[in-house]
């Protein structure tokens, strides 16, 4: 049996089941291997599909014997959060009231993963209902930073994160509504993708109930991965309209051609707010790397961040008022807290207040595209201070305030709708650092290749062994 498999690339894997180099089962199983070696030390994944994914790796193996044509992920094992719909598999979203809440059928994009020939693996930790930046669950408990078990590996998405880093997966699904892919992906040395509004299919749901108007317009479903080439892939897989989401569009993947060198707005301290010289030192290392490969680099801020992140709070903090009592019941004293001192920084609104926000979104919007006009990519940090320590954002008001602040980039880019790239740059003392790129909306297509020129000059850090 291929071993080691555990370390290549999606794409790596792909292509070598296609040119039968190694088998879909084979490939399975030295994933499988992995999870059960490391996952006991990081506790990220939550369930194993362990038959269900040689059954479906036996049928590739099968169809590549016969000569039919392959998709673009055939034998490539990935694993998805648990608040992401698996057929047969129970969507907990980490809560106890939910343990035995089977999905019927995948969620659309688990279907067009597979409709490519990907094959679900496990399933991974999250914090309860998503609604915390640590990541820790009822039903699982914590899952552990590979680089430092002291630090937190971040939310929600934060077990992706450690399965991508550890080897466990070559890709991973999760959902950004504020950094919830981007920020687990820096703290684990990994890429992450939060596409724009619109552009990969969701079901924003909760068994028969379609969630509120925050809930719909501003989270969205995204690929996890080691490589910014995996992320493209998977873009080019994801991307589309589906008659289960009247939001996705088909806006194609290649945008219009624009006048080359690109321009990007350099902003590494967003909002003039402060920024840690760790977090500055990847930003300029990125700035560099972009100079380099020919873009045009300018330190320049991003418009109406206070605005954008004001905004942003009250609304959701009004809607999860409205919900609070069933909230309440659902969370664990933790994740109560969480959310009592989100309201305490930016509580709820009346009415009247909650409609002119939904205004104020509109022109936030029109001011980011007027400014992506005039510079292309926007360059700045997913988070602005280190790696903060396991629970220190429920710890109290300063240090969910600082949280909060620190991931104003994540939160902005999040209200507005467009998409941005988390890839890392480089190490300070042993964790990992990294930057995000944005582009303007539908133009994921710049910011991954941007994100490509950054990781082809700095290089790639993972997986690692939480072990070691």
């Amino acid at each position: 049996m291929a071993t080691g498999l555990w370390k290549r690339s999606a794409g790596e894997l792909a292509g070598m089941v296609a040119r039968g180099e190694c088998s879909a089962l084979e490939v399975v199983d030295d994933h499988l291997h992995r999870i059960s070696e490391v996952n006991p030390s990081v506790n990220a994944v939550t369930n194993v599909l362990a038959d269900s994914a040689r059954e479906a790796a036996r049928a590739v193996d099968r169809r590549r014997a016969s000569g039919e044509a392959l998709g673009p992920l055939a034998g490539v094992p990935f694993t998805t959060k648990e608040n992401l719909d698996v057929a047969g598999s129970a969507t907990t979203h980490g809560v106890p009231a939910l343990r035995h809440a089977v999905a019927p059928l995948d969620a659309p994009v688990v279907q067009r993963l597979r409709e490519a020939g990907a094959i679900p693996l496990a399933r991974t930790n999250l914090p309860d209902l998503s609604l915390r930046m640590h990541t820790r669950s009822q039903l699982y408990g914590d899952t552990v930073n590979p680089w430092d078990p002291s630090l937190s590996p971040g939310g929600s998405s934060g077990g992706e994160g450690v399965a991508l880093a550890t080897g466990m997966s070559p890709l991973g699904l999760g959902n950004d509504a504020g950094g919830s892919v981007r920020l687990p992906a820096l703290l684990g040395g990994v890429a992450a993708l939060k596409p724009s509004y619109g552009r990969f299919p969701g079901d924003r749901s909760i068994g028969p109930r379609d969630l509120t108007l925050c809930s719909q317009v501003i989270p969205v479903d995204g690929p996890l991965a080691r490589t910014v080439a995996d992320l493209r892939i998977a873009c080019q897989v994801l991307a589309g309209p589906d008659p289960r989401d009247p939001r996705a569009v088909p806006a194609p993947l290649e945008g219009p051609p624009l006048v080359r060198p690109l321009r990007v707005a350099m902003t590494a301290d967003p909002g003039g707010l402060g920024v840690h010289p760790d977090v500055r030192a990847a930003v300029e290392l990125a700035a560099a790397a972009l100079r380099d490969a020919g873009y045009v680099v300018e330190e320049v801020d991003v418009p109406r961040l206070a605005e954008t992140v004001d905004a942003y709070g009250h609304m959701i903090m009004t809607e999860f008022n409205l919900s609070w009592p069933m909230l309440e019941r659902l969370l664990a004293p933790d994740g109560r807290r969480y959310i009592e001192l989100a309201m305490a920084l930016r509580g709820p609104v009346d009415l009247a207040e909650y409609v002119r926000l939904t205004s104020v979104r509109q022109g936030l919007q029109r001011d980011w595209a007027q400014f992506l006009a005039r510079y292309p990519l926007v360059l700045g940090p997913v988070f602005t201070e280190p790696a903060v320590p396991v629970g220190y954002d429920t710890h109290g008001l300063e240090e969910h305030a600082r949280c909060a602040n620190a991931l104003r980039l994540c939160t902005a880019t999040s209200f507005v709708g467009v998409p941005a790239v988390a890839v890392p740059t480089h190490f300070a003392g042993k964790l990992p650092q990294g930057v995000q790129v944005i582009a303007s909306f539908y133009r994921e297509d710049l910011c991954l290749e941007a994100a490509a020129a950054i990781e082809a000059r700095l290089g790639t850090f993972a997986p690692v062994d939480p072990r070691a």
